[in-house]
């Protein structure tokens, strides 16, 4: 059996300032990660490695343009969650004054679940200072 995890943000900046953090390498970095290689289209590879030297690797499934990206995600050396393993879906919703950020992370197991849905309130705040303009410091993971 399967668990999913949502977790919803409310960011400051607009869809399309949001979503160009999820599709650009050089942008990914600034909110997540030291290093990406993203290839935004469906079957394209995604790619994030953390400053611990952990790798994050699956493939995008679908992307539409400010509004949706959602890729297949899992870890080069956590073997209970294999590259590809779980799906990551997020949707941009518009709202007046920014951009309602919602992310279900499908497909982990319950050991895996509490560890992801940590890390991506960590990082969804993170995106948000990213996408709002503002720097969110270098990436230390949740220390």
């Amino acid at each position: 059996m399967t668990d999913s995890i949502i977790v919803e943000r409310f960011a400051k900046a607009k869809p399309a300032a949001v979503y160009k953090h999820l599709i650009e390498s050089n942008r990914w970095v600034l909110w997540q990660g030291v290093s990406a290689t993203l290839q935004p289209e469906p079957g394209g590879l995604f790619q994030m490695s953390t400053g611990d030297g952990r790798t994050a690797r699956g493939q995008f499934v679908e992307v539409v343009l400010d509004q949706r990206v959602v890729f297949s995600w899992g870890w080069t050396d956590l073997p209970g969650l294999p590259p590809g393993s779980s799906t990551v879906e997020i949707d941009l919703i518009a709202q007046d004054s920014g951009t309602l950020i919602r992310l279900r992370h499908s497909g982990l197991g319950p050991d895996e679940a509490p560890m992801h849905e940590m890390g991506w309130n960590h990082y969804l705040g993170r995106l948000d200072t990213a996408s709002s303009g503002g720097d969110p410091g270098p990436d230390l993971g949740l220390g």
